[in-house]
């Protein structure tokens, strides 16, 4: 990929200038600021000139899916620092819908000789996509490890928020408030972790309110505030006085559909978020929200690709981090009919 000076000049934080006297090999650059250029080049995924090229084993492929749901740039930032710590440096790759797939990112990848790649919520999320890919990375004995979204008989170390527990907790805590009437707005069920939470749902539902009848609950949409609007307008028709939302983004969009219909949040209507992603603390109303352990997660699966780049190889399962609520202004008791 041919790079943009601006783009790099901005990352790094240095003049357009000093990007072009790097990348031709001008003298009268500090080391420092010489380095810097270099390290926004790979991480923004361009080419490095020839001369300029690193040991392929400095470096490490990092796919993210798109970066408009601020809880993937976190993930992103952490693993890079995490890398950075120990002389790697990763090479960003993230997907848009009708943008480059993860298949094409990782021959990309596998043409710069990185020593390994994470995965962040990736294609092994979605239980129809074939894993045979993964399969064939571990063939060739390059190291993996993937990041929400457990699926068998993948040959890497996987990292997991607990889904189940995330709805336990936000259910626990709407009940508690006097809510019985809670509805589940949620992506679409091929992913792993919506199954999850949507299994996660029916069973607090069960525990806490010994309720079965739920599928009406559930609204499936897109993990987005469009989406989140939509599922909270449906759920609101069938008389849900509280909401428990996929992600940040979709919380937002079931609070506009709750003001579009005159009702008030929390008064009228509670909602409860899902990652805590940064700034979600400073909406209107603050909101609560479920907290994903993202600095542990992201730490942890650099640990474990470093030590599978290392030949220590980390034992095949699953890690589950627990969650956290954050209680904040979006959720309040039942309203009185």
């Amino acid at each position: 990929m041919k790079a943009r000076l601006a783009d790099i000049a901005v990352h790094a934080d240095v003049s357009e200038a000093t990007v072009s006297r790097v990348l031709n090999g001008k003298p009268g650059v500090a080391e420092s600021t010489r380095e810097a250029v270099l390290h926004s080049l790979d991480v923004l995924g361009y080419d490095r000139p020839s001369r300029l090229r690193r040991k392929s084993a400095d470096l490490v492929g990092l796919i993210v899916p798109e970066l408009t749901n601020p809880i993937f740039p976190a993930f992103a930032q952490i693993i890079e620092t995490a890398l950075a710590r120990h002389q790697f440096t990763p090479v960003l790759c993230t997907q848009t819908p009708g943008g480059v797939h993860e298949d094409e990112y990782v021959q990309m990848l596998l043409d710069r000789g990185v020593a390994g790649i994470i995965y962040v919520s990736g294609q092994h999320a979605d239980v129809t996509e074939d894993t045979d890919r993964y399969a064939a990375l571990r063939e060739r004995g390059l190291p993996i490890v993937l990041v929400n979204g457990y699926q068998q008989g993948i040959d890497a170390p996987f990292i997991s928020n607990d889904d189940v527990a995330s709805m336990e907790l936000a259910l626990t805590h709407l009940v508690q408030l006097g809510h019985t009437r809670i509805g589940l707005a949620i992506g679409p069920d091929r992913f792993v972790p919506v199954i999850r939470k949507i299994a996660g749902f029916r069973s607090s539902m069960h525990t806490l309110l010994g309720r079965d009848d739920v599928e009406e609950l559930i609204e499936r949409t897109m993990f987005s505030v469009e989406g989140g609007d939509t599922a909270g307008a449906r759920l609101l028709d069938k008389g849900c006085t509280a909401v428990v939302c996929g992600s940040d983004l979709m919380a937002l969009g079931a609070i506009r559909a709750a003001r579009r219909a005159g009702l008030r949040v929390p008064e009228d209507f509670s909602v409860v978020g899902y990652d805590d992603s940064p700034l979600i603390a400073f909406t209107d109303p603050p909101l609560t929200t479920v907290r994903q352990s993202v600095q542990p997660m992201a730490e942890a699966a650099v640990r474990a690709l470093l030590d599978e780049i290392r030949g220590e190889p980390t034992p095949r399962a699953e890690y589950v981090f627990r969650p956290e609520l954050v209680v904040r202004a979006s959720t309040g008791a039942v309203p009185r009919r």
